[in-house]
């Protein structure tokens, strides 16, 4: 039997599919808040219990440390308008790095880019965030980790909390301090190395920087095992 043009089978419209996966993508997510709030550390013991928010900055780039930060807030004194590090301008991220260091508990540790090198950039990561944790002045009862990995070796039981700082007000804090850390660091680290524009960049690796490679070269600062700097140096 012959079929009639309206019989036949048709695919979904582009609007169609992505209002599917818009609705996929809802239902995967639904347990996360449209901004972060204290419910992750309240499920875990907050406030009988210290819980520490822990993030690094700087897996990305390719030059300059690794960053981690962690917090451990006070429930009665959280700084109003804590998000992920990335979603806030550089003026509010500066306000809000004032006003954690001012009522939380925080440590900062960083692997710089041999160290990185010596391993990997995850391995580094995590080393940095457990140093964070261990170097806080009170010792929390639990950390809850942006990402998918908890370090080897932390001070306390901890959870791994994809999209963490979406989702956690201590993790936000941890992803500001450790965002502006690194940041003062290589807008520092530009005085003594001018030719490469770490002041703008951050070390990450904009068309200026790549040029700047091009033409000067690697310095002390870059990853040499991050490409194209490692294909650069076979």
């Amino acid at each position: 039997m012959s079929r009639r043009p309206s019989d036949s089978p048709s695919k979904p419209k582009s609007k169609d599919r992505k209002q599917a996966s818009g609705k996929r993508q809802k239902r995967l997510f639904e347990d996360q808040p449209s901004v972060p709030d204290y419910m992750l550390e309240k499920t875990v013991g907050s406030p009988d219990r210290l819980i520490a928010g822990v993030d690094e900055a700087g897996r990305g780039p390719l030059a300059g440390p690794v960053v981690a930060a962690a917090v451990i807030l006070d429930p009665d004194n959280i700084p109003e308008g804590l998000n992920d590090s990335k979603k806030l301008s550089e003026d509010v991220r500066l306000s809000l790095f004032t006003r954690i260091l001012t009522t939380a508990d925080v440590a900062i540790a960083s692997t710089g880019p041999s160290g990185i090198d010596r391993t990997n950039i995850l391995l580094a990561s995590l080393d940095a965030m457990r140093r964070a944790v261990d170097g806080l002045t009170r010792q929390p009862d639990h950390a809850l980790i942006d990402g998918r990995d908890v370090p080897q070796g932390l001070c306390c039981p901890a959870s791994a909390v994809v999209r963490g700082d979406a989702r956690s007000l201590s993790i936000a804090a941890a992803s500001i301090v450790a965002k502006v850390t690194r940041d003062r660091m290589m807008r520092h680290s530009a005085l003594l190395h001018p030719n490469y524009g770490f002041e703008k960049h951050v070390g990450y690796g904009t068309k200026a920087h790549l040029a700047a490679l091009s033409d000067h070269g690697p310095c002390a600062l870059h990853r040499m095992s991050f490409r194209p700097i490692r294909v650069d140096a076979e």
